[in-house]
């Protein structure tokens, strides 16, 4: 029989809790919703007024893997949408907006990453967030990403912008800059220079095109997830690896102590003793009360 259970007042039917979605360790789909439940604050300010991406994995990570933008077929009448334009054609699609628990407990049994964009639903385009993903190319890992991050962390000082780093929950790092709204074009414009500058100024290390030739050893320094189309892993969203591995907020010190790749390695069973010490280390992307201007030939 489907469990059904109350949240909010709305009426959900909570499958297949004991199926183990997680190889490594055996986590089951019950922890993945429990996780979910436990670091819903942090998460729900994240997601908030973001249309959301699904990637979804109902059999794990070694099942059949789908990308879902539009509303899933079966969404609650209940669950928030947002119509926003399309980018490669003309009109509109409508993508969920997760604003409460019971839509992030809906959604977290569907099996779920949540990806969005730097912007908000009320201002497509309009970016309040700069992002860099930086993916290591083997035998290069996020050791290297670290160095790449410090150095982007200075330069963005330098132009007198606040910094912030999340672990991707895969193999690398993200680096997360506050915005006022600024047209994503022009936040994909000063990426992409400081990604060119990156790669001058860390030869051998950073990389700023995608070539896969050029990728062993390097890390390259993603600018494009700022593009309005392109959406970025939220924070405190699981992911889809063997082991229920976290987007999680870090420090700048563990950054720059990071020696090996598992010194950034957060597990779900992580995060609410973290999110206990640190509180939400990325609050100022959601406050605002860090936001940065661009420099003035990027406005």
């Amino acid at each position: 029989m489907t469990p059904i259970t109350e949240v909010e007042g709305r009426r959900l039917a909570l499958t297949n809790l004991d199926k183990v979605l997680y190889p490594d360790g055996g986590f089951t789909k019950g922890e993945v919703l429990h996780y979910y439940a436990t670091c819903a604050g942090a998460l729900l300010a994240h997601l908030f007024n973001r249309p959301v991406s699904f990637l979804r994995y109902p059999d794990g990570p070694d099942g059949q893997r789908f990308f879902a933008k539009n509303v899933p077929p079966g969404t609650p009448a209940w669950v928030r949408t947002a119509e926003v334009p399309r980018r490669s054609e003309e009109g509109t699609a409508k993508l969920v907006l997760v604003q409460d628990m019971a839509t992030l407990m809906w959604a977290a049994n569907l099996v779920t990453e949540f990806h969005t964009p730097q912007w908000q639903a009320d201002a497509p385009g309009s970016a309040d967030r700069m992002v860099f993903d930086l993916d290591p190319g083997a035998p290069a890992t996020i050791v290297e990403c670290c160095e790449v991050a410090l150095w982007l962390r200075e330069r963005l000082s330098a132009d007198g912008l606040h910094v912030y780093a999340k672990t991707s929950g895969s193999k690398g790092l993200h680096v997360l800059v506050p915005l006022e709204p600024t047209p994503s074009e022009k936040v994909t414009a000063y990426a992409k220079e400081l990604a060119v500058e990156a790669e001058r100024e860390l030869p051998g290390l950073a990389l700023h095109r995608m070539t896969r030739s050029l990728r062993p050893g390097k890390v390259f320094v993603d600018f494009s997830q700022n593009a309005a189309a392109k959406t970025t892993a939220t924070p405190y969203t699981l992911r889809a690896r063997p082991a229920p591995t976290v987007s999680a907020p870090v420090t700048w010190a563990e950054v720059e102590a990071c020696a090996a790749p598992a010194d950034l390695v957060f597990l779900a069973t992580d995060i609410a003793p973290r999110l206990a010490t640190h509180g939400d280390l990325l609050g100022p992307l959601i406050n605002l009360n860090r936001a940065g201007k661009l420099p003035r030939g990027f406005r």
